[in-house]
């Protein structure tokens, strides 16, 4: 079972992976893709916590939401893909 943690760490990483910081960013749409059907919900709600927190920018644009990494919360952005990976 994951936990919220978990689900925000994979988001992150996915994220970070693909560099998507500051000026660079991806419909929020996609953040929940990856996860098995039955987390896709969970994640979404996990998304808007993580824009709540502060850790990711929401942007909209005219074709939809977009969001990007926001660099200033490193340390906490760590911690989460740390649970995602089980080091946290």
């Amino acid at each position: 079972m994951w936990t919220d943690k978990q689900i925000k760490g994979k988001i992150l990483h996915k994220l970070t992976r693909k560099g998507k910081f500051e000026h660079s960013h991806t419909a929020l749409d996609n953040l929940s893709g990856g996860f098995p059907p039955d987390l896709r919900g969970r994640a979404k709600d996990m998304s808007q916590e993580l824009i709540k927190e502060g850790i990711l920018y929401l942007k909209k644009t005219s074709y939809g939401k977009q969001v990007s990494i926001n660099l200033e919360q490193k340390e906490k952005i760590m911690e989460y893909i740390n649970e995602f990976f089980g080091t946290g």
